[in-house]
């Protein structure tokens, strides 16, 4: 099975950065402004392996805040890494935050693990006294009514410099792999809201009649994440539909057969049986149209549903899942039955490289302490056990019409959901858990099915799960990112639960 192109690649923040100090040590240190800004350096190209990074370079007084911020502002940038090289005063930096609101994260990373006590003075010294000033600044902070995150931990160089009297060769110690995860994750968060305030949306027919979770304020989706949500009708993709050539329809089989094992008839499922090959080639098609829409209108992300009387619109409902199956993999989120919260958590789940597939519970089984979590609805290859299997589905069970459906499983080892609700002020809310996805048997129905063992046992977990007013679909990514998320969720300002 090859691997599909992305349609369109997320956006990379744009990362500020500045290294803080005192002016006055530099002439009474010889040396000291040159140790530090080599750190500032080595940040600085570790920094660059996750956005484009503008280093302002040291600020050490009042009026070198005041430019810096000036031209993290200038520069548009997503976020601030203020580098903590030595003791310096808040006041050097507040102007900095002041002027420029981008969020900012301290980096208290320590050169070494210990001073070398009898052989340090009082320069080496004030290049390893990197936390003094956090407290400062967190009051400083708080009395102005900015908010900032601190990484705390060992800077992690693979060698000592010159000027050093320590060992600081700290690159495979737990502290530094840790505080670089976290710096990593951060500014994974700052890509996420940065592709999605150049985000489109697509909202494809309507919602499925009744399932009130569904229902979502756009513009309050737009206010909070900076995603354009494009309204899409029915007629708009069947105008797509006729222009698909055979061509078109032959090279969407072939792909189809590379990424999907054809199921024969469902042993334990009458309705679920071996896709037509009429079913086959007309799912090809609409896959090609489906395409075609996302590509000529810019979109990111497509969440669909479409119900009313037996007409033509319907039969081109009934190949969609293919096609949007395919799009997810192509970093396109889709999301059935209107769900356009869920296809955010799905985006923001692709955008970090975990997936996102559309999950809704199915089902505890209390023998293995798992909760059985899939959905009739589009898949994602990246979190997929082998290759995801078609059925032909003479029943889309509480829809009309029939088609072929996705049948598969997540590869066992760690996964993490996340919901995005809307709660009743209006405002959004991520749900996040962590659990592990195990091998076990599943239905043959035609529905992707996955067994997840959460940190407690089903029913202790549906007791706090059900309380955090969730809709009943979520996005289901490969890993253990509740952290990532968290870090989402503070950089957009969007209250979480992590359960």
């Amino acid at each position: 099975m090859s691997r599909l192109q992305r349609i369109k690649e997320p956006q990379m923040p744009r990362i500020g950065f500045y290294s803080a100090g005192l002016h006055a040590y530099w002439e009474q240190f010889a040396g000291l402004l040159e140790c530090l800004m080599g750190y500032n350096r080595f940040i600085e190209e570790k920094l660059k392996n996750f956005g484009e990074v503008f280093n302002f370079g040291i600020v050490d007084t009042e009026e070198k805040g005041r430019e810096a911020g000036e031209y993290f502002n200038r520069n548009n940038v997503d976020i601030v890494f203020s580098h903590a090289a030595t003791y310096y005063t808040s006041a050097c930096v507040l102007p900095v935050h002041q002027i420029n609101k981008a969020p900012v994260i301290i980096l208290n990373l320590q050169p070494a693990p210990e001073m070398a006590y009898e052989k340090t003075g009082t320069d080496r010294w004030l290049a390893q006294c990197v936390g003094c000033s956090i407290p400062e600044i967190s009051n400083a902070f708080n009395r102005a009514g900015i908010t900032f995150r601190a990484v705390n931990g060992l800077l992690g160089l693979d060698r000592t410099p010159d000027f050093a009297k320590a060992d600081e060769n700290t690159a495979d110690r737990p502290e530094a792999k840790r505080a670089w995860k976290e710096i990593e994750e951060w500014c994974m968060a700052a890509k996420v809201k940065r592709t999605l305030q150049h985000a489109r949306f697509g909202f494809l027919g309507g919602y499925y009649s009744g399932m009130l979770d569904m229902y979502s304020d756009l513009t309050m989706l737009q206010a909070q994440t900076g995603m354009d949500v494009e309204i899409l009708e029915m007629s708009d993709l069947n105008a797509y539909l006729n222009t698909v050539t055979e061509g078109d329809i032959k090279e969407k089989r072939d792909l189809i057969e590379d990424f999907f094992e054809i199921s024969g008839d469902s042993p334990s499922d009458p309705i679920a049986r071996k896709p037509t090959q009429e079913q086959m080639d007309w799912s090809a098609k609409v896959a090609a149209a489906q395409e075609k829409m996302v590509r000529d209108r810019n979109l990111d992300s497509v969440s669909y549903y479409y119900h009313g009387r037996e007409d033509f619109f319907e039969e081109v409902q009934s190949g969609f899942i293919v096609g949007f199956s395919l799009l997810n993999a192509q970093g396109i989120a889709c999301a059935g039955e209107g769900d356009i919260k869920t296809a955010l958590a799905m985006k923001i789940a692709d955008i970090c490289g975990k997936g996102g597939s559309f999950c809704e519970i199915v089902a505890a089984d209390f023998n293995r302490d798992t909760i059985i979590l899939g959905h009739d609805g589009p898949f994602h290859f990246a979190i997929s056990k082998g290759k995801p299997i078609l059925r032909g589905m003479g029943v889309y069970h509480g829809k009309r019409g029939s088609g072929v459906s996705v049948e598969a499983k997540v590869r066992p080892g760690a996964v993490t959901t996340l919901g995005v609700t809307q709660t009743g002020d209006g405002k959004l809310k991520f749900n996040i858990s962590e659990g592990e996805a195990i091998d076990a048997p599943i239905l043959l129905n035609g529905n992707t099915s996955t067994h997840i063992r959460f940190g407690e046992k089903p029913a202790e977990y549906m007791d706090k799960w059900f309380i955090e007013a969730p809709t009943h679909h979520l996005a289901l990514s490969v890993g253990h990112n509740a952290e990532l998320f968290s870090k989402v969720a503070k950089l957009m300002d969007i209250p979480y639960a992590v359960f």
